[in-house]
Order: C-alpha cells, then structure tokens, then sequence
C-alpha cells in the first residue's frame, strides 16, 4: 500500500514539472550578456519568492538580473529577466525579436549605429536621407510565437543588409520597423498618428484589411506601398500600390506562352478538381488557354484515381498534365497514379506548384515562379554570416532574400528605376488600368 501511494505521490511530482515545464515554453526568451533569460511579466498578487519557485531559481538569481529589485521590490505589470540554467546557443535573429514595436512607437534605435543608421544630430546637411518603414506581423506581443513570424523576422533581416549594401556617402537611410500584427486597428493607429510623417516608402503588409487602409493614407501622402505577399489586391485607383507576388492570369499567361513554345510537341491535360477554394484560379486558366488557342483535354479526378486515364493522353507526345491545386497534400495522391502512366510509356510531366518544392517528386515538373534564383548569393552570404554569426538555413524560397530584394527594389523606384535584377527575383513594374503596379517577372521553370 505504501508502494503504490509512493508511486501515485511521484506520479503527481512529475506531472507537476511536466506542467510546469510546459508552461515556461509560453514565456519569451532572449539573451542578454550572453546568458538566456525568460521575460516575465509580473502578475498581481504574487511575489519574489513564489516567482523565485515557479522559475525554479532562487531569488538572489533574479535580483543580480533585476538589481532595481533592490531598491523598491516587485512592481505588478513590470517586466522582469528570469535565468533559465540553459546553455546559450548562438541565434542569428537580431536582439530585438521580442521588442520590434510597443503600441505605435516605433524603436528608432533598433538598429546598431555602425550597421545602417546614423542619428540626425550627426548627419551633414548636404547628405540625402531616406526614412523608409517596414510593416510585418513579427508577433511580438505573443508569448509564443509562429513559424510564420520566424519568416517576418527573416524578411527584416534581409531587408536590414540591402541598406547596408545601399548606404554610401551621400545617401544615409533610417528603417522604422513596426508590428503590424493581424487588426485594422494597428494600421488605423499608424495612419492617425505622426509616425509616418518623414516616411518615403513602406515595405510590407500581410492582410487584405490593413493593406486597404494604408493604401488611402499612401494615396493621399503620395508614398508608394510596396506589398511582399499579397496577389489578390485590386490596383484599380490604387496609384501608389506595388505588388510583388504574382496574380493568377500572370501564371496561366506564363504557362501558355511556355506551352506555345512547345506547340504541336505537347498535349495538355486538366484534372478536373472540385474545390470551391480553386474554382476562380481552375476558371482563369482555361480562360487564358482558350485566349491563346490552346487545347486541352479535361480528365475527371476520378478516371486518374481509378487507373483508367490513359484515354487522355497522346502516346505520340508528351503529356503536360495540370494539376491547379497549391495544397501539395492534396495533389500526392493522385502522383503514383501519374507514376503509373508514366511506367507503361506514356511521356508526362506535371504542373507543380513554387509551394511544392520541398517535397520529393519523381515526375518532370513545370512551374511558375517569381522567384528564379539569377545567382548563388556568395557575397551576401558572407555579409549575413558577419552580421548575425550564423550561416543562414537555406528554405527555398529564402525570406531574407526577400526582404532583400523588396528594400532595394524600393529604393531603386524612389530613384526612378522601374526595373531591377535580384538576388532571388527579379522585378519589373508595369502599371495597370492607370492605377497600382504589378511585377511583371513571373519564370516559368522546367525540372528533369
């Protein structure tokens, strides 16, 4: 009996550190002097010693990191360095991960004075400045945060090291960063404030809702906007609006002008998919193929799944089969039946999708990209890994690459150029219906 209660008793001891392990995971990290340390806020009636148990670290750990403890106690709401007893691992974010922007205050210093901003007090007056503001969802009010703000964070990095490549002698730059976090209520603030005032270009914007406003207040301070990720903006009196990513016609006319090229040595073959997500895309591409004059065979999602597709292709030819679906989880099981086309002699290659490329496909695959990789980045690569320590951790597409190329991309149209090359894209911008400008530079790439 005492065994059992010994055993319930431990039982409940490690469920407990589990827990309270779990829940440290929530709280942010940074490093500060080279030792890792949690950010803590303090909650209301809770104190030294019981923050010092929840931590697992005495409370003399805490006071030699916090010493205005000495002075006047714990204060509820402030925010307090916790050690964490771990080994610190060199990172290759900036130091101001956790802090980009508190409310709609913008951290002027945010970047070291030798990297890229000189302060006004110092600047001579014949000197050119440029103050340009980068606007991202880095979550930095979340105690944990996503993948996906990793990126953002790479996106800034990249897009720090291009104005450091662009300063020279008569043009300095100062980068406003601010976390535009997932509101309307976010940008709203910014556009109603004085923030933006000296600002001559911004970079940056995830959704629709944010990126409709601060397109008004850009139109009416004539500032150009210029978008990362957004493909579905209607530019139509939209004059100051630039957007990068690619729209759906732009990717069916690439592929059309590629499968033209090809004439009569190709046969195309449309999986008919039935998603109500893809419809508007799957209706775009037949339009813009039967605008070229280009036939196509339309092959039911259900022949290809039961073994029965051969009826649509051509022996003679290769078989450009599309399969107009960017969710790669939906489009593996119908591969090993292409495969198996493939096998008894049939000649066929698919129409990938950019977001597919990390997975292993064994098919000749086609593809439209914004992103075509002019050059292996030596050079860079080498400023990143003296700016942030590390080597980068290629992705592909690499976001601090992005960055890079979209903060240079919106100097050079400060200057009047509307065309630039790369590092990983290349950008043209052609207006549109007399309003906002769209990237021109969509590749189509061939694979096996």
């Amino acid at each position: 009996m005492k065994n059992k209660a010994f055993i319930l008793l431990a039982l409940c001891a490690l469920l407990f550190v589990q827990a309270k392990a779990q829940e440290l995971l929530n709280y942010p990290l940074d490093t500060v002097n080279g030792e890792e340390v949690y950010r803590y806020q303090v909650e209301k009636s809770i104190g030294l010693y019981r923050v010092g148990v929840n931590f697992n670290v005495s409370q003399s750990e805490i006071v030699r990191l916090n010493p205005q403890l000495r002075e006047r106690g714990l204060h509820f709401g402030e925010t307090l360095l916790i050690p964490t007893k771990r080994p610190v691992v060199i990172s290759t974010k900036p130091r101001i991960v956790e802090t980009i922007v508190k409310e709609t205050k913008v951290m002027d210093t945010v970047i070291a004075q030798d990297t890229l901003v000189t302060p006004d007090t110092i600047v001579p007056d014949t000197r050119r400045v440029v103050e340009l503001a980068l606007m991202l969802p880095f979550e930095s009010q979340q105690t944990k945060r996503s993948g996906n703000a990793e990126r953002m964070m790479e996106v800034y990095q990249g897009a720090l090291l291009a104005l450091r490549d662009l300063h020279n002698d008569s043009t300095l730059f100062r980068l406003r960063v601010y976390d535009s976090e997932r509101s309307e209520r976010r940008v709203q603030a910014l556009c109603d404030s004085t923030e933006l005032d000296h600002v001559q270009g911004i970079v940056g914007l995830v959704y629709p809702i944010q990126i409709a406003r601060m397109a008004a207040w850009c139109t009416a301070h004539q500032v150009p906007l210029l978008l990362p990720f957004s493909d579905d903006i209607d530019l139509t009196n939209q004059p100051q609006v630039l957007q990068f990513n690619s729209t759906d016609e732009q990717e069916a006319d690439s592929l059309c002008a590629w499968l033209k090229q090809k004439g009569d040595n190709v046969h195309c073959v449309l999986v008919e998919v039935r998603d109500a997500d893809l419809s508007g895309s799957i209706r775009t591409l037949r339009k813009r193929m039967n605008a070229h004059q280009i036939a196509y065979t339309a092959l039911p999602l259900r022949d290809l799944l039961n073994d029965s597709a051969a009826y649509a292709l051509d022996i003679e030819k290769e078989n450009v089969i599309i399969l107009h679906s960017d969710r790669y989880q939906q489009a593996r099981i119908v591969l090993p039946h292409i495969e198996s086309l493939r096998n008894v002699g049939h000649n066929v290659r698919i129409v990938s999708q950019y977001a597919w490329q990390k997975e292993h496909i064994d098919l000749p695959q086609v593809y439209t990209s914004v992103f075509t990789a002019n050059t292996d980045p030596e050079a860079y690569n080498a400023l990143w890994k003296e700016t942030y320590v590390n080597e980068h951790v290629s992705e592909s597409p690499r976001y601090d690459l992005l960055g890079y190329d979209l903060m240079r991309a919106m100097v050079a149209w400060l200057n009047g150029e509307k065309e630039m090359k790369g590092l990983q894209s290349d950008i043209r911008w052609i207006q549109v219906n007399n309003g906002g400008w769209q990237n021109a530079c969509v590749q189509v790439k061939s694979e096996k």
